[in-house]
């Protein structure tokens, strides 16, 4: 069986992607005028903290007005990587940033920031055996490049103890991203709360504890707002573009995130254009065109699988039921072994080896 042309659920990834990248970018330039009235870290933890009870809150509103919930439940096998996710990138990645960023100059550090992309796509390629071919890596180094196009200050880059810390807290963030992977069949909204939850406790307890001075009502409230939106929902957006494009490909698409903050401030905070900004959006612009032309089609085998997630009757999913349902649904559903071509990423259906 062969089709051609990007099937919808990939079209959809991209855009979950940079949909994703767009509010965590936005996130920026809000975060900085906070940041004249909150402590660093305990804004982190307000954000984190307000994008769990905003989802909380959202899942509660669902359940009372009796939305049909289409996604599966998180489950016992999903729970040793979950943990893993929320312990990587919740609460270690964000103490090693602060710590770091103590100890470096912030021209250091966000340069370092940059490694966070570059370590989920190396650990996506190199432990979980995500495709990732020429075209791809090209796209990725300049999207990549352009990020520190941004991020250069004419300095050079300093191997501190707090440049070290600042480049482990990115390592954290690419495991996280690659366990996150491996749950992001089950619902979303869930799995961005828990980890909101955590990591925003974690945070606010932790800066409350180093002496930082609680904001008051109306700053704390903006930032939880602002996380419920820029963290919140980003997350979820990032964790469905994981599901049809994999670990290095969202990644990919979310690095644009910086660039999409630097173009924001420019609007909101009359900020001027700079030649960084224009060479970073050139290099980016570049890997963007790259990654969305990219065709990867062959001859492939899906093995005989059972699982739950959201889905609905395409070519992977030619089940019957007793009853007429609407779509998309989640339910427990066996595939059968299956031979096919047709142009696809690594996707929950597409995670076999290539030679």
């Amino acid at each position: 069986m062969s089709s051609s042309g990007a099937s919808p659920s990939l079209r959809r990834g991209v855009i979950l992607a940079l949909g994703s990248a767009v509010l965590f970018g936005l996130t920026a330039p809000f975060s900085k005028i906070l940041l004249g009235r909150i402590d660093p870290q305990l804004l982190a933890g307000l954000l984190y903290l307000g994008a769990g009870l905003g989802l909380a809150a959202l899942q509660g509103v669902r359940l009372a007005i009796g939305l049909p919930v289409d996604e599966a439940p998180l489950n016992r096998a999903n729970a040793p990587w979950l943990a893993g996710a929320v312990v990587a990138g919740g609460l270690l990645a964000p103490l090693l940033l602060m710590e770091g960023l103590r100890e470096t100059s912030a021209a250091n550090g966000s340069l370092l920031l940059n490694l966070e992309s570059l370590a989920t796509m190396a650990i996506a390629w190199l432990a979980f055996r995500e495709n990732v071919d020429a075209r791809l890596l090209v796209g990725a180094a300049a999207i990549l490049a352009g990020a520190i196009a941004l991020s250069w200050r004419g300095q050079g880059l300093e191997l501190d103890r707090g440049a070290l810390l600042v480049a482990a807290a990115c390592l954290l963030w690419g495991v996280d991203n690659n366990l996150t992977r491996m749950v992001s069949a089950a619902d979303p909204v869930r799995i961005a709360t828990i980890k909101g939850l955590v990591a925003g406790s974690a945070n606010i307890a932790g800066a409350l504890a180093l002496g930082a001075a609680a904001p008051d009502a109306l700053a704390a409230g903006s930032a939880a707002l602002l996380g419920f939106l820029g963290v919140g929902l980003s997350l979820v957006l990032f964790i469905l573009a994981l599901r049809g494009l994999g670990a290095a490909r969202t990644s990919a698409y979310f690095s644009l995130a910086p660039f999409i903050g630097a173009v924001a401030s420019i609007l909101m905070l009359g900020e001027q254009p700079t030649v960084p900004l224009l060479v970073s959006g050139a290099l980016m612009g570049l890997g963007l065109w790259l990654h969305l032309s990219e065709r990867h089609e062959h001859r492939h085998e899906h093995e005989p699988v059972e699982h739950e997630h959201s889905h609905v009757h395409d070519e992977h999913h030619r089940h019957s039921h007793d009853e007429p349902v609407t779509e998309p649904h989640s339910h427990r559903h066996r595939h059968e072994r299956l031979i096919h071509s047709h142009p696809h990423y690594p996707d929950l259906h597409h995670r076999h080896s290539h030679s």
